[in-house]
């Protein structure tokens, strides 16, 4: 939720659109909080019988994510929650259950064991116990937050540590965050909203203390309830007064009673101050017909001077919605318009000044304290090792129901991208999987609008395998070599006697389904094809990509010189009426209209036979056709 109302609809507008390319070489931290409750909320909405929907989502997003995307993602866990946040969640389970609040229980001290929220809260925790045990066996950094996940995210941003968050809660800015973006569909084409503090900030005009305060007056995940009368836009109006550096000294004075917008004088009290005023302005006289200082009798004598005429029949009539610009009525709108300011300004510190324990210490200091993380020695260490596949396996076949070689091949484009990221940084002679060899560039493709490698990796020999890993030889005859692929609703398995055996897997019509590499069968030399980043690849092999951009552009060239040479040879155009486009004539029409208007007919119209010339260069069955219509 983060901060109350319609927040983030004020803030759309500064958003930017950006691709699948962004996040590439980026590190993001990832509220995982957040993608446990909507995701999995989105999946058993779609499939009610899904199978723990949260750790099916979490490893495809975290697949998707690291490899389609080429991010580095942290994850970061909640920690403890705040007794004032505990508090909120007590009070809008009850609002959302029909109950009174007066018999909400206090979250002072320990928490409550009777608390309603008591068994939600314990299977959350065991969801995110698992998802945690996924992260650590994909290798993933996971973060534990002393208090909220989003502030530890926002912390890694301002410090520097990531580039970006992922999370769908407001308060992130609040808790100092520089870019955050809200929604993450790796498999949708339309491009997602990322916003960055400096454009609202041009936009908006508001920092970060700014949108604390907001928070204070409209409400926030801490005090649900904020300043009766409050919403975005009143919030954001009353903030935009002050600047960062007084705005929340400002509301100290108000929370105290103290009018803070009469300057050089000792302020008033807020309840001395009279009540807003309704009385009219007095005006000068206006002409009823021409709209101008003075009336209309003073007009007939002498004229009007802004109408510079001599007498009313020559007097413009107003037009409909007429304004008068002139002195007066200028300095009148000005003081109306100051006055129904200062009138709204009355009220609105009325409304704040009537608030009990207004502003609340704590929750200022909650958004506004540096230190989030859970960590005895406060150092921070952000490391991406290599995925455990073996324990991986064994822990989604327990978990998920999968089959082994389902799950190996969804991480096949994560292990590619990881051994592509260690052959730019340092070649050497290794192999993805201890299985392939990268063999070519088969194809430049373009995938939800950003291009892609088709890379071609091929399976090198038993002898090769028996030097290099006789470990994984032995893993491999126990597998019978199969090289699994998925085709349709079914994974088709291909061994060393040609064998295709079908078996079941999970179903794909759920979020997030990864692309999966595919199998390319050419002359029973089978490669393996997975969609690989143009720069990656180019980095970790650029002799091959080297090669392939050659054949590119030799292809290209010849394309350019067969188009040139058949524009430069050119078709004689043929005689006679031409067709409407993309209307074939027949036989008898075509030969018809090539034989000239100066032929002879016959008296119906109809063409005879020694009218018709049956060269021998024609056809055998045009002949016929000409002979016998």
């Amino acid at each position: 939720m983060g901060v109350g109302g319609s927040f983030w609809d004020l803030l759309k507008p500064y958003a930017r659109h950006e691709g699948a390319g962004y996040l590439r070489d980026r590190r993001v931290a990832v509220d995982l909080s957040f993608w446990v409750v909507s995701h999995s909320t989105a999946i058993r909405a779609r499939s009610p019988h899904a199978r723990v929907p949260h750790l099916r989502t979490l490893f495809f997003r975290t697949l998707s994510l690291f490899s389609k995307m080429g991010a580095y993602p942290v994850f970061v866990v909640d920690g403890e929650p705040s007794p004032l946040k505990s508090q909120a969640r007590a009070a809008r389970f009850f609002r959302g259950s029909g109950m009174d609040l007066a018999t909400l229980p206090s979250t002072e001290g320990e928490a409550n064991a009777d608390s309603p929220v008591q068994p939600r809260n314990a299977k959350f925790t065991r969801y995110v116990k698992e998802c945690v045990e996924l992260l650590e066996y994909l290798g993933m950094p996971v973060l534990r937050a002393k208090g909220e996940g989003e502030a530890l995210c926002a912390q890694l941003n301002n410090e520097g540590h990531v580039d970006a968050c992922i999370t769908s809660d407001s308060d992130a800015f609040l808790f100092g965050a520089k870019t955050v973006i809200k929604v993450l569909r790796s498999n949708c084409k339309e491009p997602f909203e990322c916003y960055n503090m400096t454009d609202i900030e041009s936009g908006l005009g508001l920092k970060r203390k700014q949108m604390v305060a907001m928070a204070l007056l409209v409400g926030s995940d801490h005090d649900l309830h904020g300043v009766p009368g409050f919403g975005p836009e009143t919030a954001l109006r009353f903030v935009q007064l002050f600047d960062e550096d007084t705005v929340l000294d400002k509301l100290y004075e108000i929370g105290k009673g103290v009018y803070p917008f009469i300057e050089g004088v000792t302020a008033p009290n807020i309840d001395d101050l009279p009540s807003p005023s309704t009385k009219s302005l007095p005006r000068v006289p206006h002409c009823s017909h021409c709209g101008h200082p003075g009336n209309k009798k003073n007009h007939i004598k002498s004229g009007c001077n802004f109408c510079l005429v001599d007498s009313l029949e020559n007097c413009v009539e107003k037009p409909t919605g007429f304004i008068c610009e002139c002195p007066s009525c200028d300095k009148a709108r000005d003081l109306k318009e100051r006055r129904r300011n200062e009138n709204w300004q009355i009220k609105v510190c009325k409304r704040i000044a009537a608030e009990t324990n207004f502003p609340n210490e704590e929750i200022i200091k909650l958004y506004l304290s540096g230190n989030n993380l859970d960590d005895e020695n406060g150092v921070l260490s952000l490391k991406w090792n290599k995925p455990d596949v073996e324990v991986l396996v064994d822990f989604l076949s327990f978990k998920q129901n999968w089959e082994p070689a389902y799950i190996r091949q969804r991480m096949l484009p994560m292990l590619s991208t990881i051994y592509l990221r260690e052959m730019a940084s340092s070649p050497s002679k290794s192999f993805l999987y201890d299985q392939y060899e990268f063999h070519s560039i088969q194809r430049i493709k373009i995938r939800y609008g950003h291009p892609y490698y088709l890379v071609k990796w091929k399976r090198f020999t038993r002898s090769r395998i028996s030097n290099d890993s006789p470990s994984k030889q032995t893993e491999l005859e126990g597998k019978n070599d199969k090289m699994v692929v998925l085709d349709g609703d079914d994974e088709v398995v291909f061994s060393d006697e040609d064998e295709e055996v079908t078996m079941s897997s999970p179903s794909t019509e759920l979020l997030d389904e990864p692309d999966v590499p595919q199998v390319l069968d050419d002359y029973k030399n089978y490669f393996l094809l997975t969609d690989e980043d143009i720069q990656l690849v180019n980095a970790a092999f650029p002799d091959e990509a080297q090669r392939f951009q050659e054949e590119q552009r030799m292809k290209e060239a010849k394309s350019r010189a067969q188009k040139s040479k058949l524009s430069l040879a050119g078709f004689e155009t043929p005689k006679g009426p031409r067709p409407s486009a993309g209307v074939q004539l027949n036989i008898k029409e075509f030969y018809r209209s090539k034989k000239g208007p100066g032929s002879d007919s016959g008296k119906d119209g109809s063409r005879k036979s020694s009218d018709v010339d049956l060269s021998k260069n024609l056809p055998k069955n045009v002949r016929r056709c000409l002979l016998f219509d």
